[in-house]
């Protein structure tokens, strides 16, 4: 069940547009999703954890919003099929995608097991993959569409403690690549948000487990140029205009939005 859109969605950027979100029960994908309804579209909180989805529902329709949940593990294909075919049935078109689910296990390349790269790669890239895989073909059925895929500045640069995070996150700006050129010839246009650190329950919760988390945030927030890392909804606007008519001469970039963390040598 959703509501109805309210008058303050009238002049929003995503009006009457119908987008997917992975990994919408928190972080980035809840900001997006809660970002996206603002803008007036119609959002598909997709996330494989029941009760935080259904929270980001809550807090859509709440607000006047439309969203309904759909339980999605990224990394099954028959689950992802089910979730674009649940946005078509509910709200008759699919006309964005964001692929934000992910995760992330700490672990240098010669110590990274082959069970935690499968499940980086499995949720992380192979998730993209599948988001792409199913949307494209409903998009193509009413005209066009636009994907936001959630990479990282890790998949341009190297973390010696995320070996298999930073080759997945790599693999999500060639993917990118590869999606916007085979279909902008179907008005598909397909980019991608490379983020630095984000304030997530994530990254917050990284900062919590040191002995000492205001001297580490220090330490993290001396790195950027901007002194601070980024709030999930400064990542949600970027993905808002990236889906929106307002880019609509971008196809296959990489927006960088790290805070200045990559601009250094040293």
């Amino acid at each position: 069940m959703h509501s109805v859109e309210s008058d303050s969605f009238q002049t929003a950027m995503l009006k009457e547009k119908v987008a997917i979100v992975t990994g919408a029960g928190s972080g980035i994908g809840k900001a997006t999703a809660e970002y996206f309804a603002q803008q007036g579209a119609r959002v598909v909180v997709a996330e494989w954890n029941a009760e935080s989805g259904q929270r980001t529902v809550a807090t859509i329709l709440s607000a006047g919003g439309q969203a309904i949940f759909c339980q999605t593990d990224v990394s099954k294909a028959e689950q992802m099929e089910s979730t674009v075919a649940s946005a078509v049935k509910e709200f008759g078109r699919l006309d964005i995608l964001v692929n934000n689910a992910a995760i992330q296990i700490l672990a240098k390349l010669t110590e990274t097991t082959e069970e935690d790269w499968d499940s980086i790669h499995s949720v992380n890239l192979k998730g993209v993959f599948l988001g792409c895989k199913y949307a494209i073909p409903a998009m193509k059925k009413t005209g066009g569409g636009a994907i936001v895929n959630i990479a990282s500045v890790l998949g341009l640069v190297a973390d010696p403690d995320l070996a298999a995070y930073c080759a997945a996150k790599g693999g999500v700006i060639s993917l990118t690549r590869v999606a916007a050129l085979t279909y902008g010839v179907d008005s598909i246009r397909v980019n991608c948000i490379c983020p630095g650190d984000v304030e997530t329950p994530l990254v917050v919760d990284y900062f919590n487990k040191d002995p000492d988390p205001a001297k580490l945030r220090a330490e993290i927030y001396s790195k950027y140029a901007l002194r601070r890392i980024a709030a999930p909804t400064e990542v949600a606007k970027v993905a808002a205009f990236l889906a929106s008519s307002q880019s609509s001469f971008m196809t296959g970039s990489a927006v960088v939005m790290d805070g200045g963390l990559t601009i250094k040598c040293y």
